[in-house]
């Protein structure tokens, strides 16, 4: 039976060739590309999967490129931070110095510029050290005002190249100050709280003042040191003194004395 079987698959092989044969040459064409266009895809797709690995190989990269790609990007990462951090300080910088020049420039006294380069660290002394002497036409008494124009003490001593500033609020620096109100009413900046420096007390106002809070306050032009309408502080508060024959306030200053960096000696 199964001799027979063969016998029938060679016969059908047999007939199938002497037909092909025995066809035209158009016909036969038309059934290659017939018998063609069903084997293409299962070749298209063994080629495919060939192809896969190779392509895989050439786009993965080995892990030390990819390590040293991120390490690049890292560095240049923490590179950009650096320069926003400098361009930052830069123009906080320019900004200051053009303050300063403005200053200068509406100014109607001759200003000097002096770096402070020590600051006693209690208190209580009040006073700081900046990079001008005698050598620079320094001398005692000299008005300084902070970066942006407020009174911030005086020169209290000469060296060649260096000298000793006095902050108001010290008991050694009085200053003869005026209220910007109605009534003009004037008094004198004594001493203040050691444990806060950004308050003074304004004394000897008379027990009939005009004061509100926030009402500026400048320097008088009386006593021959400042000049008048430097600007001090603004008052934050006020109360009777002495069964109220007088009238004690506390201004609020406009400068900060914990943080100054640049001042300006005052020429008259």
């Amino acid at each position: 039976m199964f001799k027979q079987k063969n016998y029938v698959a060679l016969g059908a092989v047999f007939l199938v060739a002497v037909v092909l044969l025995s066809l035209p040459t158009r016909a036969t064409a038309r059934l290659k590309l017939a018998i063609g266009s069903w084997f293409l895809p299962l070749f298209g797709l063994a080629s495919a999967g060939q192809q896969l690995p190779a392509d895989l190989a050439d786009n993965l990269l080995p892990r030390r490129e990819l390590l040293k790609e991120v390490n690049d990007l890292r560095r240049e990462n923490q590179q950009l931070k650096s320069q926003a951090v400098q361009t930052e300080t830069i123009r906080r910088e320019n900004d200051q110095l053009r303050a300063l020049f403005y200053l200068q420039r509406q100014s109607p006294w001759h200003l000097k510029l002096a770096n402070v380069i020590m600051r006693d660290p209690a208190n209580w002394w009040r006073t700081v050290r900046i990079d001008r002497g005698s050598m620079q036409g320094l001398t005692n008494n000299l008005p300084v005002l902070s970066a942006d124009g407020c009174l911030i003490g005086r020169i209290s001593s000469v060296g060649l190249t260096d000298s000793q500033v006095v902050l108001i609020g010290d008991h050694s620096c009085r200053v003869s100050a005026l209220v910007e109100n109605g009534t003009r009413d004037m008094g004198v900046i004594t001493a203040s709280d050691p444990l806060d420096t950004s308050l003074v007390e304004l004394a000897y106002l008379a027990s009939n003042v005009n004061l509100k809070p926030n009402q500026t306050v400048v320097t008088s032009g009386l006593g021959g040191i400042f000049p008048r309408g430097i600007p001090i502080g603004r008052i934050a508060d006020f109360r009777p003194v002495e069964y109220g024959l007088y009238t004690e306030a506390r201004i609020k200053l406009d400068a900060n004395l914990g943080s100054l960096e640049q001042v300006w000696v005052l020429f008259q």
